[in-house]
Order: C-alpha cells, then structure tokens, then sequence
C-alpha cells in the first residue's frame, strides 16, 4: 500500500481559496483607501520573499495578502503556535512559527525546521512573507532587522542555483494604525537579487554578506515609509509634519507634476519635504531646530489633553462639505440610527476585548476579525427577521440597503467626531497659535 503523500503547507486548498475571495473584499471594505505602489518591481523570473516594516499586527498580513490573488506563505511568532487548535488554524491560513531571540537560544535551534520548509515553498515559487523587524510598533518609522530573513534567503538561493531570489522591501504606511476605515499605502521598494548579491561579495565571509545585506534592506524599507528616526525627537517630528502638510500640500500642488498625484502618495511626499526641512535645520541652525521641537511638544501635549484630533490639525476640510455631509445625515438620520443599532452588537464585542489587550496595536485585527466573522451572521438573523416582519417586497430591498451598515454607521461616527474635534481646535487659540509658530519656522 502506497504511503499518503504529506500535504505541504503552500499546496491548493479549496476552502482556502473559497474564503480568500470573501477575506480580500472584507479587507477592501475596511479601509477607505488601499493603494498599491510599485507593484510593476515585483520580478516574474524567480522566488520571492516580501519584507515588509510591521506596525499594525494581522492587518500587514492581510494588506500584503491582498496585494494580488497569488498564494502566499507568512511566518509569525512562535509562540501564537502553542495552542494545537490555533496551530492548525494557522497552519489552514498559511502561516508558519518561527522563534525569536527572546524565546531563548534552544528554541532558536527549532527554526531550522521553519527554514527547511520555507526553502521549499520558494523553490514552488510560491511567494514568501517575513516581518524582518521580528516584532511591530505602532510607529512611523523602522526597528532594527533580524537575520532570520537572511538565513532562509541565503540557504534557499544555495539549494536552488539555478532559479533568481528576490528580496522584495515592501513599505507599509497607515493613515491611523487604530481606527476602523482608514488608508493604508504599499510601495514596493528595489528588489534585492540575492545570487547577485553574494556573487558581488564574494569576497566576504557569509557573516559579513548578511550584515551588509541587511543595512541595503534597512535603506530600501525606510525609503518606502514614512520614516521618523525612533528617537528622542519622534513625537514632536511626527506633530510637526502633520501641523506643516497643509501648508506644504498646498505648495506642491502648484507644480503641475504633482495635481495627478494620489492624495496618500502626495501626503507622503509632503512630509519628506519636512522631515528634510527638520533634518537640515537640526545640522544648520540647532537652537532653532530645538525651539522648533519644543513647540512640537508643547502641541502635541496640549492637542492630546484637549482631545483633538490629528486629522483636524493635518487636513484642512472645505466649511461648505461639511455642512452638505451633516444635512445628508439629518436626512437619512432613521437609516444612519438604524445601522447604529445592527452593529452595536459587534461594537460592544470589540470594546470589551480591547479591554483585554495589552498592546493596542492589536485593536484593529481583533476588530476585522470580529466584524469578518459575526456581521455575515447577524445578518442572517436580520433577514429572518425581516422576512417575518414584511412582505418579500419590503424586506429584500431593505436587507440589501442594510448590508452596509458597519461602513455607514463607522462613516457618520466619524464626521460626528471630526466635527466635534473641528471645533475644540477652534476655541484652542493657544494651540492655534503654536500651530502657526511651527508653520512659519518650517517654512524658513
């Protein structure tokens, strides 16, 4: 009797794919905007593995999933592993444990299983994700790489000679690593060849290779973000180029290049313009740059104690769109309450378990996963009711007019607490103040 052949972890899976389409257009769904940039890099004549920067927990995965309908295979903590139910569970979704250094050195040793299988996965060429910072932090900017992604790439390049290895440094960027229905921006970055890569060093001991390898990683991954050094000076940089956008958007859309330029890649451009500003200043002028930092400060201090919002300080919204999306919402105020109250289940879900979590980082995933796997559901029981209540005529068009309620209600939600921060800027004539200050040091 012929032994059953042993399933790997990348082979076609029926119910996979059959959820992946549901799972791809939830994803859509939850953010109003996911723009992919760069994508034409992508090499076709190899193996590739993504390496994306990691700052909002399951939603990176999921972000870099969607990126195309190709299957692909991702690593994650270990320890996530230890339950045998969860395990398969990932194992379902293509996720494999690797060990990290905290873990402990023996239980590194346990990696090399990871590696075995993830060469093999690249040489089906299936492509391959790896968080190289090894952990997430809800943060513009980059921790340092572990050598993790550059053992497998090197091991795997040396057991298939003759197929191209990619690194592919991919640069993911969130208009709020919190809030349901924000954006989010991909840029593929320049692949690095790998047998290119060693055959130019060969000079190098494999030590020294991976080393150089990861600061040429380093460099391409913080070029595709939006990159604040980690330091003393984060937060005031960070409230300096949000308080400085408007004005510099502003300024590049005069260039005729830039007025095609999507809104996230032009706001990403704009706070290069200052970060280099800021960078400059601290080398020409470093009273000045420290005046400017403490201003950041002092808004950043303030605009949290007052409960504003960033998007109030960073986007500057026409008067008249405002007052046209209220009335729209007086309007439909029945319809706008009404889904309000369908989603106050899944609302109330989410609120408690935030309340269990240790890293807020996470309060996203919980909440996609949550809305993926109970809304369907709910509205069954919605359309049961419905059904019993009306006729077939008034409720198909009123169970169709409800599926969008998560989107609708978080939308309304959303300009009720803009309008509300709107105004508490309003009467901050201090903070405005500041605001103005920064503005007019950055400008120069």
């Amino acid at each position: 009797m012929s032994k059953k052949k042993e399933k790997k972890i990348q082979d076609f899976n029926k119910l996979y794919w059959f959820l992946r389409y549901y799972v791809d257009f939830s994803l859509r769904l939850s953010y109003r905007s996911i723009i992919y940039v760069g994508k034409e890099k992508i090499p076709t004549d190899g193996a590739i593995i993504y390496a994306p920067n990691h700052t909002n927990a399951l939603m990176d995965a999921m972000v870099i999933l969607a990126m195309d309908t190709k299957p692909k295979v991702f690593v994650a903590r270990a320890d996530i592993f230890r339950n045998p139910t969860l395990a398969k569970i990932f194992n379902f979704l293509k996720i494999m444990p690797i060990m990290r250094q905290r873990d402990g050195f023996n239980e590194l040793k346990k990696n090399q299983d990871t590696i075995n299988k993830a060469v093999d996965v690249l040489r089906d060429r299936i492509p391959f994700c790896i968080f190289p910072e090894g952990t997430h932090q809800t943060k513009y900017s980059s921790l340092p790489l572990s050598k993790g992604i550059f053992r497998i790439a090197f091991q795997a390049q040396e057991l298939m000679p003759d197929m191209p290895l990619y690194i592919i440094p991919t640069g993911l960027i969130y208009g709020n690593f919190f809030r349901f229905r924000s954006t989010v921006r991909v840029q593929i970055g320049e692949p690095i060849n790998v047998g290119e890569f060693i055959a130019n060093h060969s000079d190098l001991s494999q030590q020294e290779q991976m080393t150089k390898m990861k600061d040429l990683l380093t460099e391409r991954i913080q070029s595709s973000i939006l990159y604040i050094p980690n330091d003393d000076d984060y937060t005031a940089s960070y409230e300096i180029c949000n308080i400085a956008q408007p004005i510099e958007r502003k300024e590049l859309l005069k260039e005729k290049a830039n007025k095609r330029k999507h809104g996230l890649n032009l706001q990403l451009k704009a706070n290069n313009n200052i970060l280099k500003r800021i960078s400059e200043l601290k080398e020409s002028n470093p009273e000045k740059a420290k005046q400017l930092f403490d201003l950041g400060n002092q808004a950043n201090a303030l605009r949290e104690e007052k409960g504003i919002s960033m998007e109030s300080v960073s986007i500057k919204r026409p008067i008249l769109s405002r007052i046209v999306k209220i009335l729209c919402i007086i309007l439909t105020l029945p319809y706008t309450l009404l889904t309000a109250l369908l989603i106050l289940p899944m609302v109330l879900i989410c609120k408690y378990i935030f309340t269990l979590l240790k890293d807020p980082a996470f309060k996203n995933s919980v909440r996609f996963l949550i809305y993926l796997l109970l809304w369907p559901l709910l509205m069954i029981v919605y359309s049961i009711i419905a059904y019993n209540l009306f006729s077939w005529q008034i409720a198909l068009p009123l169970t169709i007019l409800l599926l969008p309620s998560p989107i609708i209600a978080h939308e309304v939600w959303k300009i009720f607490r803009f309008i509300r921060s709107d105004i508490k800027l309003l009467k901050e004539k201090k903070l405005r103040q500041i605001h103005s200050q920064i503005r007019e040091i950055v400008k120069g």
